[in-house]
């Protein structure tokens, strides 16, 4: 067969998303970290009232009008905000923008695995550096490494602790390159870094609607940045990455705070209720400001319950990689969903079936 790709292309293993049935499969879906209630009513009007004329003509090429109601919601100027197709293509955008071969990205494991992905693709050099077994930040390690990015996901993924603050900082002031500080679990979480951007031109915070907004299938993301720093990523950014559609539901849906903090407090009481249910089924759950939890069943068999409830059409998410192969990722669902959960475990637990 002929090959027609480069070379670090064909040495590179593709990124596994979690598994998505089909629309209408009747499986509880606790694998992707989606928001299981519906979007904000007032995304789903601008939805139905699309006009044909906006799909005629081609996009605002940096999403103005989003960027301007995002603008009033964070209380930061719109010029430092980078519209993506999902915060995927943010992170994409930043590595394309930053790197090349030679240069290195950092960032400790485990953590979202994309990074690896996308850096592989730009044939940049990777250092993983591992978390300590509390997830405490091995700063020291990121610092002496020195990356031309360095990404820290925050709440991070699959574990769901935040970064503290002060240690954000300490890499925002001594690192040389770009610092990625990506919240996409943000709006579950008790604190944020938005004053770093502020005050650190080489900071970039990357934000999405997938989690907090329900938007997960619009595919919608940002990154705030000083605009010294955005000035790159806008010369290697799609032409229309952004398309119409995407941009006016996506405007009103941010808007809607108030619709959004009703769902992201319905989540976070779930998330309580769940996690008091596993750890009296015997499960270790580590504390999480995110939308799921990372838990280690009693018997230490992750892959084992992954896969029986897989058969009684439960999806939960099972990374088999180094620290995690005892572990299972549950996102939050409904309370009805979390107690047909709960109720499989307890009887796959019993039965060891």
């Amino acid at each position: 067969m002929t090959n027609y790709f480069r070379s670090n292309v064909n040495a590179m293993a593709s990124y596994v998303p979690g598994e998505q049935p089909p629309r209408g499969t009747p499986i509880i879906k606790l694998n992707s970290n989606e928001n299981p209630y519906p979007p904000s009513p007032a995304a789903l009007e601008v939805l139905r009232n699309i006009d044909g004329e906006w799909l005629r003509r081609y996009p605002e090429p940096f999403g103005g009008e989003f960027r301007q109601a995002a603008s009033k919601v964070l209380g930061i100027p719109s010029d430092w905000i980078i519209v993506g197709n999902g915060s995927d293509e943010v992170l994409s955008i930043v590595i394309r923008a930053c790197t090349e071969q030679g240069r290195k990205v950092v960032y400790p494991m485990p953590t979202y695995v994309l990074y690896r992905t996308l850096t592989e693709m730009q044939a940049a050099d990777v250092l993983e550096i591992p978390y300590q077994e509390n997830y405490s930040l091995p700063i020291e390690e990121i610092i002496a490494a020195d990356g031309a990015v360095t990404f820290i996901a925050s709440p991070n993924s699959p574990s769901g602790h935040v970064v503290p603050g002060e240690d954000l900082r300490k890499l925002a002031s001594t690192l040389s390159g770009v610092l990625v500080i990506d919240e996409a679990y943000v709006d579950f979480a008790t604190e944020n870094a938005l004053d770093l951007v502020r005050e650190y031109e080489n900071v970039i915070l990357i934000r999405t609607l997938s989690k907090g907004y329900s938007l997960a299938g619009l595919r919608l993301g940002f990154g705030i940045a000083n605009p010294q720093l955005l000035s790159g990523l806008f010369k290697v950014k799609d032409s229309y990455n952004i398309d119409a559609i995407a941009c006016a539901v996506a405007t009103a849906a941010i808007t809607d705070q108030e619709y959004k903090n009703a769902c992201v407090a319905k989540i976070k009481a779930s998330k309580n209720q769940l996690a008091t249910d596993l750890k009296q089924l015997g499960f270790i759950v580590w504390d999480s400001q995110a939308n799921f939890l990372l838990v280690q069943p009693p018997q230490g068999n992750a892959e084992y319950l992954y896969q029986k409830l897989k058969e009684q059409q439960i999806l939960i998410r099972y990374f088999k990689q180094p620290g995690l192969e005892d572990k299972l990722r549950i996102s939050i669902g409904t309370d009805e969903q979390n107690q047909t959960l709960v109720q499989a475990l307890t009887s796959l637990l019993k039965t060891g079936e």
